[in-house]
Formats: C-alpha cells, sequence, structure tokens
C-alpha cells in the first residue's frame, strides 16, 4: 500500500462549491492510486511511518483548468490585437495555422505550448489542434509526454476560410474518426469533436461531426457568440436557424454529448435557457474579449440561470495562458457588468477560483477539489506564511500578484511533474 501512497502536509485550500472555501491549516493531505483518500489534521494511524511530503507553510492548491485554447496560436500571441475578430482571424491566425503543415514547425511551438501550460500552474486543458493530421497526433504525444490531462480536437474546416486550410468534407470527418479512433483509450489526454466555428463549416460538416460525435459519446467544443459581426454572418450563412446556438443543437453538436461553447457574449434569453437546460458549458475567456474588442461575458447572468461556466485562456487572442490572470479579469469585468446592472453582483475570488479548479474541471469527471475520490491535481505555492494572513488572503494574495516561480510542486492524477 505504500507505494501507493502520497502524503502532503502544508496549508490547504480549495472550494468544494461555489463561492465557498474549505481551509484545512497545517493538515495531511491523503492521495492514494493517483485519487484523494482524505484530509486529516492528525495523520491518522494506519499512514504513521509513511513518508510524507512536508510542504509545511506552503500553500496547497488544486491545479488550474483551462477550458478554451489554441496550442496552434502560442506563437502569435500579442499580434493583431487592434482588430476584432473576423480581420484578426484571416489577417494572422489562419496564416499561422498554415505553418502546421509542417510537423517540424508544429514539434518545437507544440513543445513550447506544453511547457507553458506547466509553468503556469495549468494541470487540465481543453485544446484546439489544426486541421493538419500528423501535427495534430504530436500535440497529443507531447502533452502525454509532459503528463498533463487534456482533450485535444482536430479543427474541422470546410468552408469560407482559405483554400491552403479547407478540407474536403468527407476526408475531414475522415480524418477525425481515425484520430479519435487511435486516441480513445487514453486515460490522460483524449479526443473531443472541434469544428472551428458554425461559419467555416457546411451543414453536411456540422452534421458528420455529430454524428461521430454521438456515436462515441464524445465531447465536443467550439465558439458562440463572441463577435456582433461573426453572429450576423452566422445568421446569413444559416438562415433556417433562429439562433447562432440553434444551429449546434440542430447538428447534435450542444449538449447532446458534454459540451464547451467559448465567449457566449451576446446571448439571448432563450440561448440561456438552452444551454442550462442542455447542460452546456460557457467558457468565459476575458483576456481575448477585452483584446478583440468583443464584449463582456455576463457571468452572473450565466449562473444565475444555471449554467455552467468555467474559464479559458484562449491564446492567441488571450495574451497570457496564466489561469490566475483569467479569475483576476472575471472578477474585474464582472464589476464592469454591476456598474451596468447591479442584479449582476461581482464574482467573489471564491467564486473565480471555483471557476478554474472545481467549475471547469468537472468537464474532465472528478477533477479540480480535494474532496474524497477527486483526482489529485495539485500545486504547491511557497509564499510568506509568516505575515499572519489567513489561508484566504494568501491564496488572494497569490492569484493577484503571484508568480509561477511560487510554484514548487505540480501533480496531475496524482503524479509529481
Amino acid at each position: 500500500m505504500a507505494r501507493e501512497l502520497l502524503i502532503l502536509k502544508g496549508d490547504i485550500i480549495f472550494t468544494p462549491m461555489l463561492g465557498e472555501f474549505a481551509i484545512h491549516e497545517n493538515s495531511y493531505l491523503v492521495v492514494q492510486c493517483g485519487k484523494v483518500r482524505g484530509i486529516y489534521q492528525m495523520l491518522p494511524q494506519e499512514y504513521q511511518g509513511l513518508g510524507v511530503e512536508d510542504c509545511t507553510g506552503d500553500l496547497i492548491i488544486p491545479g488550474f483548468v483551462d477550458l478554451h485554447t489554441h496550442a496552434a496560436q502560442f506563437m502569435q500571441r500579442g499580434f493583431g490585437l487592434d482588430m476584432e475578430l473576423l480581420d484578426w482571424l484571416n489577417h494572422y491566425t489562419f496564416p499561422e495555422e498554415g505553418k502546421f503543415q509542417s510537423t517540424d514547425y508544429a514539434a518545437k511551438v507544440y513543445a513550447l505550448f506544453a511547457e507553458e501550460l506547466i509553468k503556469q500552474g495549468t494541470t487540465r486543458a481543453a485544446v484546439f489542434g489544426t486541421i493538419h493530421q500528423q501535427s495534430n497526433c504530436l500535440l497529443f504525444q507531447i502533452l502525454v509526454r509532459k503528463g498533463i490531462g487534456a482533450y485535444v480536437g482536430k479543427v474541422n474546416m470546410d468552408a469560407n476560410c482559405p483554400e491552403f486550410l479547407k478540407e474536403n468534407t468527407s476526408e475531414s470527418l475522415a480524418a477525425t474518426e481515425k484520430l479519435l479512433c487511435e486516441w480513445a483509450g487514453n486515460t490522460l489526454v483524449k479526443p473531443i469533436i472541434t469544428p472551428r466555428f458554425a461559419p467555416t463549416s457546411t451543414g453536411t460538416l456540422l452534421a458528420g461531426l455529430g454524428e461521430i460525435a454521438v456515436k462515441y459519446n464524445l465531447p465536443v467544443q467550439s465558439h458562440l457568440a463572441e463577435n456582433l459581426s461573426e453572429i450576423a454572418w452566422v445568421r446569413e450563412l444559416f438562415p433556417g436557424q433562429r439562433e447562432y446556438h440553434n444551429v449546434y443543437d440542430y447538428y447534435n453538436l450542444f449538449g447532446q454529448t458534454p459540451t464547451l461553447m467559448a465567449h457566449c457574449i451576446h446571448l439571448s434569453a432563450d440561448a440561456i435557457s438552452c444551454m442550462a437546460r442542455q447542460q452546456v458549458v460557457a467558457v468565459h475567456c476575458p483576456d481575448s474579449n477585452l483584446n478583440l474588442t468583443s464584449g463582456i461575458m455576463p457571468a452572473r447572468k450565466l449562473l444565475q440561470a444555471g449554467v455552467r461556466v468555467g474559464l479559458g485562456s484562449d491564446i492567441g487572442a488571450g495574451h497570457s495562458l496564466s489561469i490566475p490572470e483569467a479569475i483576476v479579469k472575471a472578477i474585474q469585468l464582472s464589476k464592469v457588468n454591476f456598474l451596468r446592472d447591479n442584479s449582476q453582483k461581482p464574482l467573489t475570488l471564491a467564486e473565480g477560483f471555483y471557476l478554474a479548479t472545481k467549475g471547469g474541471g468537472s468537464f474532465f469527471g472528478k477533477v479540480g477539489s480535494f474532496e474524497e475520490g477527486y483526482a489529485f491535481d495539485a500545486l504547491v505555492i511557497k509564499d510568506r506564511a509568516d505575515l499572519g494572513l489567513s489561508l484566504e488572503e494568501r491564496l488572494q494574495r497569490f492569484i493577484y500578484t503571484g508568480e509561477p516561480s511560487q510554484i514548487h510542486g505540480r501533480y496531475i492524477a496524482g503524479k509529481k511533474i
């Protein structure tokens, strides 16, 4: 049993519920077979004499979850951010993604991307690749080798994009199915159905992807209601559907299997109701929404309506892979929404932290908390524990002012990386 056990001692803080911290000062956290067994003030007799990783004075928190990011856009961070979405895609993103036809280029960029995820304390991520099959395989392999938990999607596009990225519809579907069959058995890095967004997809492609998702019970990720020009374009391209979300829903890509939709800024009451009913997760990407002048997700309004919400970095419209930065921006933007509408109470630190850990982690199963049976994804944070601050104050200071260099331990599914 000793070989399967991991015991850490330190100052433990996490959010088992939205807006509620659980705090265990100077306590023992016992992990068995990669999962949390329990938290104890005094170590039970059965664990006495076993090795303990002594992190006394350090914070032990769940690892961060990034529910929306584009690995292939890692090298374009900071470029073109005076533009809005559609111009930015055409001038920067599509040319950059075209470079991933080269597996040499892909290998270099994806290795840097994975290293930065680890550096920033991200332990789970939902990741967009590109259309390129061999490069997508490299992305899977690199994330597996690094030990990062992830969903990885082969991007599908067969319309309204440059010719060098436009796929043959049947070939796109066949490549998607081939990739998911190759990686479906991996326990840490798994496939996810990934139409880029409705405008770069024909109805035939969306229908085929929906069939694959349902056939294999695979999750789905895409973009929804990010930009007003994008929404108008969707209305022109799919006149048979009343709203943007109805396009995905019609093709079984909106909650028929677990679904992530990034942005969700400009939503009608019907769209919000549908998301809540079908348990579609709205992914709040504050940096990219500000950078591309897209708007502000009404996070409180969605939460009040019963919509599940997580956080994303959205590299490269977002300029940083730091989820603590996303927490801070989400809280700040919620205060802007409150100034406009005082029924939208600002997010608290405990709520923002929950979205970045258990809220987002729930998409991966029992992830993002230290409750019994949860995967042990964790960070050990070095900070000054001798200043008379509470654990909550120490966590807040790290989220707002901390540096990746303070992370001295990273664990994913119980394995130190």
